[in-house]
């Protein structure tokens, strides 16, 4: 195919298909009135990632081309960045941010930042990135920040350097390291600063809640805010036959989160049992319990608009709308959080 008609970015970008409805390129309409409050975007090459992750719907071996693999259980529609730029300044009210995420791509360190020049000069929403740090320098994250991203984003994803390797690095032919990673963490901190660095932690790979808690607080006290995410297979990758982790555990690492984020308590305030569950939050029940009727807690974290609340919420990204939510998208109406008070304590859930 003759270059020219090749679409690659940063001509071309990837957009998610709740994006999509977002501004308008797409027909559609979600669960319970859900809203896609972040323009998510990603780096498109035909020859995809060079990366080989187990869970990831772009990993290098899953079957079919860069082009036809979904990400996130959705497929991402190409478009120009002239007419995605065009739909972000007709956007409706609600849409507050827009986040690229990189690949692992030798070109994505210049095309990423192209991108984002382009979005801070030509929109008036924020731009967050979501970086690929195995394939970048100190110098990379410099430019990002000149070019007028405000906040960065880094998927750890696993808990512990043994369950980073078997997933992402060595385990599966891939070429990310867990150093490399932290590395470009503490870049990103002395660049961007506390608190416009956040790392994504998927829950459900065989680490215990405990060990979640214990990074989750690290992490805090570092200036780091935890984005949380639920494992949920994505088809044709190697781990397709996976199950989510059980309901329970996500709604008690999601609210030892906010509670660790909002100050009301830590890891060493909290009980765990043997199997490393969380037992005791470490605050009275009374107070407990009036968090949990807030249903915050519960709902998508991610780099937060100009309104202060949470942009990139990511709607049914962790699960299909249904009566449980891994992530709400929105407030838990009544009805939910009576489902979260009767689940949450509960140890034996599958």
């Amino acid at each position: 195919m003759h270059e020219q008609l090749v679409k690659r970015s940063p001509q071309y970008a990837k957009l998610s298909h709740a994006s999509a409805i977002s501004l308008g390129l797409m027909s559609g309409r979600m669960y319970r009135g859900a809203v896609n409050r972040c323009v998510n975007l990603l780096v498109h090459y035909p020859e995809g990632c060079s990366a080989n992750c187990a869970y990831c719907g772009l990993a290098k071996k899953r079957p079919g081309s860069y082009e036809e693999k979904s990400f996130i259980h959705v497929d991402w529609p190409i478009y120009h960045m002239s007419e995605i730029i065009e739909a972000i300044n007709g956007a409706p009210s609600y849409v507050k941010r827009t986040c690229i995420s990189m690949i692992t791509n030798g070109r994505c360190r210049k095309d990423t930042i192209s991108m984002t020049r382009n979005l801070t000069e030509n929109t008036q929403l924020p731009v967050s990135i979501l970086v690929s740090p195995t394939i970048l320098g100190q110098e990379d994250l410099h430019e990002m920040r000149q070019a007028g991203a405000d906040k960065v984003g880094i998927a750890i994803d696993l808990a512990t350097p043994e369950l980073f390797d078997q997933y992402r690095g060595k385990g599966v032919g891939g070429p990310h390291r867990w150093e490399k990673y932290w590395e470009v963490l503490e870049w990103a901190l002395k660049i961007f600063g506390s608190p416009n660095v956040g790392v994504h932690l998927m829950v459900g790979m065989g680490e215990t809640e405990q060990q979640l808690v214990a990074l989750m607080d690290s992490l805090w006290k570092m200036g780091v805010v935890s984005h949380l995410f639920s494992f949920f297979a994505e088809k044709g990758s190697r781990l397709a036959d996976r199950p989510q982790p059980p309901w329970s555990t996500y709604l008690r690492v999601q609210l030892a989160r906010y509670l660790i984020e909002e100050g009301l308590s830590d890891s060493s305030a909290m009980q765990f049992d043997p199997e490393g569950r969380i037992r005791n939050f470490g605050i009275p029940s009374d107070k407990l319990q009036a968090v949990i009727n807030l249903g915050k807690p519960f709902m998508t974290t991610g780099c937060l608009g100009d309104d202060g609340e949470v942009a990139c919420n990511r709607p049914f990204g962790n699960c299909l709308p249904d009566v449980k939510q891994w992530n709400y998208p929105y407030l838990p109406n009544d009805e939910e959080l009576a489902l979260i008070r009767k689940h949450i304590f509960t140890y034996h859930e599958t």
